[in-house]
Protein backbone atom coordinates (compact mmCIF):
# COMPACT_ATOMS: atom_id res chain seq x y z
CA UNK A 1 0.00 0.00 0.00
CA UNK A 2 2.72 2.35 1.14
CA UNK A 3 4.64 1.76 -2.52
CA UNK A 4 1.79 2.75 -4.02
CA UNK A 5 0.75 5.81 -2.47
CA UNK A 6 4.72 6.88 -2.88
CA UNK A 7 3.88 5.87 -6.68
CA UNK A 8 0.79 8.61 -6.74
CA UNK A 9 2.74 11.49 -4.83
CA UNK A 10 5.41 11.24 -7.53
CA UNK A 11 3.52 11.07 -10.42
CA UNK A 12 1.61 13.88 -9.26
CA UNK A 13 5.06 15.65 -8.02
CA UNK A 14 6.20 15.25 -11.49
CA UNK A 15 3.09 16.71 -13.13
CA UNK A 16 2.01 19.50 -11.14
CA UNK A 17 2.75 23.11 -11.39
CA UNK A 18 5.97 23.83 -10.49
CA UNK A 19 8.71 26.23 -10.83
CA UNK A 20 11.90 24.78 -12.14
CA UNK A 21 15.25 25.86 -10.73
CA UNK A 22 15.49 28.04 -13.41
CA UNK A 23 12.71 29.65 -12.71
CA UNK A 24 10.64 28.53 -15.49
CA UNK A 25 7.11 27.77 -14.10
CA UNK A 26 5.57 24.63 -15.98
CA UNK A 27 3.05 21.71 -15.40
CA UNK A 28 3.02 18.43 -17.54
CA UNK A 29 4.82 15.43 -17.90
CA UNK A 30 8.63 16.43 -16.43
CA UNK A 31 10.62 15.06 -19.30
CA UNK A 32 8.38 17.69 -21.57
CA UNK A 33 8.66 20.65 -19.96
CA UNK A 34 12.36 19.74 -19.93
CA UNK A 35 12.01 19.11 -23.73
CA UNK A 36 10.14 22.20 -24.49
CA UNK A 37 12.55 24.44 -21.75
CA UNK A 38 15.67 23.40 -24.41
CA UNK A 39 13.75 24.67 -27.46
CA UNK A 40 13.28 28.17 -25.55
CA UNK A 41 17.21 28.23 -24.82
CA UNK A 42 18.01 26.84 -28.34
CA UNK A 43 15.81 29.40 -29.67
CA UNK A 44 17.86 32.44 -27.45
CA UNK A 45 21.17 31.04 -28.46
CA UNK A 46 20.28 31.01 -31.79
CA UNK A 47 19.41 34.40 -32.13
CA UNK A 48 22.83 35.06 -30.29
CA UNK A 49 24.48 33.17 -32.71
CA UNK A 50 22.45 34.81 -35.95
CA UNK A 51 22.18 31.28 -36.53
CA UNK A 52 18.75 31.24 -38.39
CA UNK A 53 19.22 27.71 -40.05
CA UNK A 54 19.10 26.40 -36.24
CA UNK A 55 16.21 29.08 -35.35
CA UNK A 56 14.32 28.07 -38.30
CA UNK A 57 14.69 24.50 -37.08
CA UNK A 58 13.12 24.64 -34.11
CA UNK A 59 9.47 25.87 -35.96
CA UNK A 60 6.96 23.41 -37.71
CA UNK A 61 8.36 23.66 -41.16
CA UNK A 62 4.97 23.35 -43.33
CA UNK A 63 3.13 25.75 -40.67
CA UNK A 64 3.62 29.33 -39.71
CA UNK A 65 1.42 31.90 -38.03
CA UNK A 66 3.48 34.85 -36.26
CA UNK A 67 1.30 37.98 -35.50
CA UNK A 68 2.73 40.68 -33.55
CA UNK A 69 0.29 43.08 -31.54
CA UNK A 70 1.37 46.38 -30.90
CA UNK A 71 0.50 47.44 -27.31
CA UNK A 72 -1.97 50.64 -27.21
CA UNK A 73 1.34 53.21 -26.36
CA UNK A 74 3.50 51.93 -29.17
CA UNK A 75 -0.17 52.39 -31.62
CA UNK A 76 -0.57 55.43 -30.36
CA UNK A 77 2.70 56.60 -31.94
CA UNK A 78 2.23 54.28 -35.34
CA UNK A 79 -1.52 55.56 -35.78
CA UNK A 80 -0.13 59.08 -35.90
CA UNK A 81 2.77 58.45 -38.10
CA UNK A 82 1.51 55.83 -40.54
CA UNK A 83 -2.28 57.10 -40.40
CA UNK A 84 -3.46 53.58 -42.48
CA UNK A 85 -0.86 51.21 -40.52
CA UNK A 86 -2.04 48.16 -38.97
CA UNK A 87 -2.09 46.86 -35.05
CA UNK A 88 -2.00 43.71 -35.55
CA UNK A 89 1.01 42.78 -38.15
CA UNK A 90 1.63 38.94 -39.72
CA UNK A 91 4.91 37.86 -40.64
CA UNK A 92 6.65 34.75 -40.80
CA UNK A 93 9.20 32.63 -38.68
CA UNK A 94 10.99 32.52 -42.06
CA UNK A 95 11.38 36.12 -42.51
CA UNK A 96 12.55 36.42 -38.55
CA UNK A 97 15.42 33.03 -39.07
CA UNK A 98 16.14 35.55 -42.38
CA UNK A 99 16.83 38.97 -40.09
CA UNK A 100 18.73 36.96 -37.67
CA UNK A 101 21.33 35.83 -40.17
CA UNK A 102 21.67 38.46 -41.85
CA UNK A 103 21.29 41.15 -39.01
CA UNK A 104 25.02 42.65 -38.66
CA UNK A 105 24.50 44.19 -35.08
CA UNK A 106 24.50 41.93 -31.76
CA UNK A 107 21.02 41.01 -31.62
CA UNK A 108 19.72 38.95 -28.20
CA UNK A 109 15.97 38.27 -26.90
CA UNK A 110 15.40 37.75 -23.37
CA UNK A 111 12.86 36.21 -21.19
CA UNK A 112 11.27 36.83 -18.07
CA UNK A 113 8.66 35.30 -16.23
CA UNK A 114 8.55 31.97 -18.66
CA UNK A 115 5.56 29.59 -18.43
CA UNK A 116 5.32 26.15 -20.14
CA UNK A 117 1.94 24.21 -20.40
CA UNK A 118 2.14 20.33 -21.83
CA UNK A 119 0.04 17.70 -21.69
CA UNK A 120 2.91 15.64 -23.90
CA UNK A 121 1.13 16.35 -27.09
CA UNK A 122 0.77 20.19 -27.67
CA UNK A 123 2.20 22.82 -25.30
CA UNK A 124 1.81 26.54 -23.94
CA UNK A 125 4.87 28.42 -23.88
CA UNK A 126 4.18 32.32 -22.39
CA UNK A 127 7.18 34.17 -21.45
CA UNK A 128 7.77 38.54 -20.99
CA UNK A 129 10.67 39.72 -23.14
CA UNK A 130 13.01 42.29 -24.03
CA UNK A 131 14.34 42.49 -27.58
CA UNK A 132 17.94 44.27 -27.59
CA UNK A 133 19.48 45.45 -30.67
CA UNK A 134 23.10 46.60 -30.42
CA UNK A 135 22.57 47.00 -26.89
CA UNK A 136 19.30 48.98 -26.83
CA UNK A 137 15.68 47.25 -25.80
CA UNK A 138 14.33 48.17 -29.35
CA UNK A 139 11.16 45.65 -28.47
CA UNK A 140 9.60 44.48 -25.37
CA UNK A 141 6.58 42.71 -24.41
CA UNK A 142 4.82 39.09 -24.20
CA UNK A 143 5.32 36.26 -25.94
CA UNK A 144 3.14 33.53 -26.73
CA UNK A 145 4.38 29.77 -28.88
CA UNK A 146 1.79 27.24 -28.95
CA UNK A 147 3.61 24.03 -29.78
CA UNK A 148 3.22 20.05 -31.13
CA UNK A 149 5.31 17.39 -30.47
CA UNK A 150 6.23 16.26 -34.20
CA UNK A 151 8.00 13.01 -34.96
CA UNK A 152 11.02 14.93 -34.93
CA UNK A 153 10.45 16.25 -31.26
CA UNK A 154 9.01 19.56 -30.10
CA UNK A 155 8.06 22.36 -32.70
CA UNK A 156 6.94 25.63 -32.85
CA UNK A 157 3.53 25.81 -34.31
CA UNK A 158 2.71 29.33 -34.18
CA UNK A 159 3.84 32.52 -32.84
CA UNK A 160 1.98 35.61 -30.93
CA UNK A 161 4.06 38.62 -29.23
CA UNK A 162 3.24 42.35 -28.48
CA UNK A 163 4.78 45.02 -29.36
CA UNK A 164 5.97 47.60 -27.16
CA UNK A 165 8.12 50.25 -25.54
Amino acid sequence: MRAFLASILLALCLTHSAYAADGVRSSGPAADVAAINNVVEQFKAAIIAHDGKTLGSLFLQDHDSWLSVADEKRWEKVKARHPKARKVFPSSWKKFAEFVQTESKPIEERFYNVRIDTNGAVASVWFDFDFIEDGKVVNRGSESWQMVRAEDGWKISSMLFSMGD
